[in-house]
């Protein structure tokens, strides 16, 4: 039976690298004029392998380009742990809202057919929502998934990671300040009443809505990078567990964006000289202050 231990450090905290992006990768291939091929979607997640793996606790890779790649090449370290994001790559949406589904064949068994040690799942949900007559309950759609997931990851024997990105709804200018930190709060508070293992979640913008957000979950969190710039990130990483009681991070785009449309010596040279840094630097904001998963939500 695998358990959050699997990806998480001896004192219980988490350092995980963030490489499950498909669509979004290849819109930054698009943007510095490389064509993403199937080959440089996947050696990009082979270099963050690499390079990142030994000093991470965990790795979230998606299972179309990162999963084969990184095995084939063997360049997962051994000391790390594997995530696999089992959420679908395409998926909809009502009057421009995102859906939530899953692909019932991409549960927890599959994950460990796939040497993975736990099961990562995106979605997307803003409780503060209100539906209209004649409107699908998006809100308890997402709800339900969750709860099929957590459930299907629990009886396999897999952790169940489930990740919430916030969105505007129809008509709300960008989420921002106040109303965002609501949205994330609330949210948060929604789903892990479901009592998935680890929730990742975006940093709600403040040390006092850090501290709103520990009140109401009840299970562990993780913060992620969601692209921001790396000088902020360990800023929100520090907060996010003084405050908060994060157990650590997922953190992706903040780590490796720079590396996307860099070849040979030139994206080496990054990763040795400014990505494998900044991982260390991550864990240094964390260390000390990061809670265990262990001891659970507050």
């Amino acid at each position: 039976m695998k358990t959050l231990a699997d990806i998480a450090d001896n004192d219980g905290t988490f350092a995980i690298i963030a490489m499950d992006q498909r669509n979004t990768l290849r819109r930054m291939f698009d943007a510095v004029g490389e064509e993403p091929t199937d080959y440089a979607m996947g050696q990009a997640k082979v270099d963050v392998a690499s390079f990142l793996s030994p000093n991470a606790t965990g790795l979230l890779l998606d299972p179309t380009f990162g999963v084969p790649a990184v095995r084939d090449a063997g360049a997962l370290a051994t000391t790390c742990g594997l995530l696999v994001a089992a959420e679908p790559s395409e998926r909809g949406n009502f009057n421009g809202e995102p859906r939530a589904h899953r692909i019932e064949s991409q549960g927890g068994q599959w994950v460990l057919e796939q040497g993975g040690d736990a099961l990562k799942f995106l979605v997307q949900v803003n409780v503060l929502r209100t539906t209209k007559p004649g409107e699908p309950d998006l809100v308890g759609e997402v709800v339900e998934v969750v709860r099929q997931v957590v459930e299907d990851c629990r009886a396999a024997g897999v952790p169940s990671v489930i990740e919430n990105l916030v969105y505007s709804l129809p008509g709300e200018e960008k989420l921002s300040g106040d109303r965002k930190a609501e949205a994330i709060i609330e949210s948060a508070a929604v789903l892990s009443e479901v009592g998935m293992d680890l929730l990742k979640l975006e940093y709600p913008g403040s040390p006092d809505a850090c501290r709103r957000l520990s009140k109401v979950l009840t299970v562990p969190w993780a913060v992620l990078s969601a692209g921001v710039d790396f000088d902020e990130f360990t800023h929100v990483l520090q907060v996010s567990c003084d405050e908060g009681g994060a157990s650590g991070f997922i953190a992706g785009r903040a780590l490796w964006k720079e590396s996307i449309g860099m070849s040979g010596p030139q994206r080496e040279s990054f990763f040795t000289e400014i990505s494998v840094p900044r991982l260390e630097a991550c864990r240094e904001a964390i260390a000390g202050r990061a809670r265990p998963w262990t001891e659970g939500g507050r």
